[in-house]
C-alpha cells in the first residue's frame, strides 16, 4: 500500500479523535488537529497538502484561543477564583471515573457551584456565577469543536485535491 495513502488514514483517524477531543477534554483537542495537519502536511509535502494543512492549522488555532478568552473573560467579570476552578477540575476528574461518559461534565458543574457555594455563602449568588461559567465553557467548547471540524474539512478537501492531482 502507498505510504502517502497510510498516512492520510492515520491523519484521518487522529483528526476525529481531536474532533471528540474538543468536546470531551481528556483527548486531545486542538492541538492534535495542528499537530496531525503539520506532520501530514510534511510527509506528504505538495503544495496542497501545505496549502490546506496550514489554513486548516490556522482555523484549529483560532478555536483553541478563542475557547480560551472567552471562558477566561467570562470567569474574569464573574469574579470567579482559580481556586474555584480547580475545585471543579478535580470533581469533573473524579466524577469521570464515578459516572462514566457524562461524570466530567457532572463533576465539573457541581464542583464549581460548590465551590462557589461556599464562596460566596449565598445559593442564588452560587448558582448565577455557576450558570454563567458553565454557559461560557459551552461556548467556547462549541467554538472549539467547529474549529476542529472545520480545519478537519479542510484536510479532507487537501486530500482530495492532493490525490486527484498526483
Amino acid at each position: 500500500m502507498d505510504p502517502q495513502i497510510i498516512a492520510t488514514l492515520i491523519a484521518g483517524l487522529l483528526l476525529l479523535v481531536a474532533v471528540i477531543g474538543t468536546v470531551y477534554p481528556v483527548l486531545p483537542g486542538s492541538f492534535l488537529a495542528i499537530g496531525t495537519l503539520l506532520a501530514w502536511a510534511w510527509f506528504i509535502g505538495s503544495p496542497a497538502a501545505w496549502v490546506f494543512a496550514g489554513i486548516g492549522m490556522a482555523v484549529a488555532i483560532t478555536g483553541a484561543t478563542a475557547s480560551t478568552v472567552l471562558t477566561g473573560r467570562k470567569l474574569k467579570k464573574q469574579s470567579i477564583p482559580k481556586g474555584s476552578i480547580l475545585v471543579a477540575v478535580v470533581c469533573a476528574v473524579a466524577g469521570m471515573f464515578v459516572v462514566p461518559v457524562i461524570g466530567l461534565f457532572l463533576g465539573f458543574g457541581l464542583g464549581l457551584f460548590g465551590s462557589e457555594l461556599l464562596r460566596r455563602r449565598d445559593v442564588p449568588e452560587a448558582t448565577r456565577s455557576s450558570v454563567a461559567v458553565l454557559k461560557s465553557t459551552g461556548l467556547g467548547i462549541l467554538t472549539e469543536f467547529g474549529c476542529a471540524a472545520f480545519a478537519s474539512s479542510l484536510w479532507m478537501i487537501g486530500v482530495i485535491v492532493h490525490f486527484s492531482t498526483r
